[in-house]
């Protein structure tokens, strides 16, 4: 093949909306892409498992794939589940040239999909400076996770909003219907909830769930297939095909 085979892998989800939500995007990165071979693999829950997708590569005669964590911050699943499925996969099928791209978070291209969905759920431009941001993500244990998305809410302040507090789902506080509550405390006349998740399941569900028992104005759908997000996926693609410093051809 002229190109390594672009493997997405997922988490998965008991949620049927999670799985349908990934095929949607990589739909999208296909046809943003064409002629590249896109496949997905899921971690749990979901068919087909990245081994057997690697297995299936590796029967067809593929030798090179980049594996492309659907993420968007490093932490347990970036760090620890991933690469022991892939470190497995090498073990087994050893004529696999196996890469692991970097996670897409943070990264520009993010925001800008963070701002098509407030966008759609009726923000304006002109609402910013009167309206607060709860940047909702799913939550970690891990701190890097953490710190990233607190540092992602502060760059979020300086684009207009008059206030941004990060909220998580799990492990890791405030809960996004606490973080809407503050926002009220401060005197915030409208809060915004943008949910920094990639696809519908349980904890997206929590945070809309939140931001509804706390009364927020605007609720934002997950990031889901936008073209953007579709780009950043090509983009984590193109960092991990080509070797820092080397250029890239078409």
């Amino acid at each position: 093949m002229s190109h390594p085979v672009l493997l997405v892998i997922a988490h998965g989800s008991r949620d049927p909306r999670h799985a349908a939500t990934v095929h949607a995007l990589t739909e999208r990165v296909r046809a943003q892409r064409p002629g590249l071979r896109v496949e997905t693999g899921f971690l749990e829950f979901n068919a087909p498992s990245v081994p057997r997708v690697l297995e299936r590569l590796a029967a067809e005669g593929a030798d090179e794939i980049i594996a492309l964590p659907l993420l968007l911050t490093r932490a347990f699943h970036a760090k620890t589940d991933i690469p022991s499925v892939l470190r497995e996969a090498r073990a087994r099928l050893p004529r696999l040239h196996i890469r692991q791209a970097d996670v897409l978070g943070p990264s520009p291209l993010l925001n800008a999909t963070l701002g098509r969905r407030l966008q759609e759920a009726g923000v304006r431009p002109g609402d910013l400076p009167r309206t607060g941001l709860v940047l909702a993500s799913a939550g970690s244990t891990d701190p890097e996770a953490i710190a990233v998305i607190a540092e992602i809410a502060r760059e979020l302040r300086h684009t207009g909003w008059c206030a941004v507090r990060p909220a998580f789902a799990s492990a890791a506080l405030p809960r996004t219907e606490d973080a809407v509550r503050a926002l009220r405390a401060e005197g915030v006349d409208r809060v915004a909830v943008a949910p920094y998740v990639i696809a519908p399941g349980r904890l997206p569900d929590r945070i809309a769930a939140g931001a509804e028992a706390a009364g927020a104005d605007v609720l934002a759908d997950v990031l889901g297939p936008a073209p953007e997000l579709a780009r950043l996926l090509l983009d984590r693609y193109d960092e991990a095909r080509v070797p820092v410093g080397a250029s890239l051809s078409a």
